[in-house]
Parts: structure tokens; C-alpha cells; sequence
């Protein structure tokens, strides 16, 4: 069974191991999720998306040796996603049905959606926010997206049921700047 411990120690010998990037000060404490460009290490091909969920980050490497670094909310314990997949779809005002997994965890928080197939539509008021890009792996749907989010107070911390969330704004900006078949590394 994988742990939580052993996730945050895998995590963390992995982050050591791909020598994150330099820009990165001990002394820096305070959380930004502002969209800025940073330096990264030169192995991150440019084009490619890299999150980061211990620090709540996600990378978009423009050019050799230079990314935009994003704020995101990621999944709470147990929901954690890692690993490699590709963007597979993108949409715009996106619909949502939560999982049937979800419904089972949250009946009362997922209740519209208990012993039917409604499906919210797309609009301020859906969880996904103003667009969604869905990750991949081996030509199928992981039901893991990078959206917005209606609650905009959780990026930096630990609280979706596995998915990727940011502000609409910067979601719209990333939306913009990545191709369906990009690449997404999750440490």
C-alpha cells in the first residue's frame, strides 16, 4: 500500500534528485501564486507543464532555463496525483458530473448529483471554473483536469479530490499558451 509517509518521502527524494530550481531561496516563506516568470533548470524542455504539489506550483517552461510559475490548489491526502500524462482535451467553460467515487465519499456536499446523471453546465458557478485542461495517460482520461475554481481561497493548499486548481484569471492565461499533447510531470 503507498502511504502518505511514503508519498512525502518519495516526493522529496525526487525533488532532491531532479535538483529543483536555484531561484528557489531558503529564506523565501511567503506563498505567492501570482503568475511570474522564474528560472528553472535547463533539463525541463521547454513546452512542457511541471507541478510541483509540495510547494503548490505549477511550471509552464517557456524557454530553456525560464518558466511561468502558477499557484494551485492540489489534492487532499489520498487523492494525490503523480506522475506523467499528456493534455488530452481543453474546454472552455467547462461542464462537470463529480465521480461516482466523489459521490460515494461526499454524498451530502454531491447531493444533485445522488441516483441521477445530471451534469452541471458550464458557468461562474461550476466548480471547474472558466476552463479546464484534461490529463492523459495512454490515450485515456485520468478525470484529472487543471482548472479554475469557484473557490479562489484554496490555491496553496491541499483540498480538491485530486485535481489541479487555479485562479480563473491564471487559467485563462495558461489555457491560452498550451496545445492539446502537452506534456505534464507531476512530482
Amino acid at each position: 500500500m503507498f502511504s502518505r509517509r511514503s508519498f512525502l518521502i518519495s516526493t522529496a527524494t525526487t525533488a532532491t534528485a531532479l535538483a529543483l530550481p536555484k531561484w528557489v531561496e531558503a529564506s523565501e516563506t511567503e506563498y505567492d501564486p501570482t503568475p511570474q516568470e522564474v528560472r528553472i533548470r535547463k533539463q525541463f524542455e521547454p513546452g512542457q507543464l511541471l507541478v510541483l504539489p509540495s510547494s503548490y506550483y505549477l511550471y509552464y517552461v517557456t524557454e530553456p532555463r525560464k518558466a511561468m510559475r502558477y499557484g494551485v490548489g492540489v489534492g487532499r491526502a489520498g487523492l494525490e496525483f503523480t506522475g506523467a500524462a499528456v493534455i488530452g482535451a481543453k474546454r472552455e467553460w467547462p461542464s462537470w458530473r463529480p465521480t461516482d467515487e466523489m459521490i460515494e465519499r461526499s454524498p451530502r456536499t454531491y447531493a444533485k448529483f445522488v441516483g441521477n446523471r445530471y451534469i452541471q453546465p458550464g458557468g461562474p458557478s461550476n466548480p471547474l471554473g472558466a476552463r479546464a485542461l484534461y490529463l492523459f495517460q495512454n490515450g485515456r482520461d485520468t478525470y484529472i483536469r487543471i482548472h479554475g475554481t469557484t473557490q479562489p481561497e484554496t490555491i496553496g493548499t491541499a483540498a480538491s479530490n485530486g485535481c489541479f486548481r487555479m485562479v480563473n484569471d491564471h487559467v485563462i492565461d495558461l489555457y491560452q499558451r498550451v496545445p492539446i499533447g502537452t506534456p505534464v510531470t507531476v512530482l
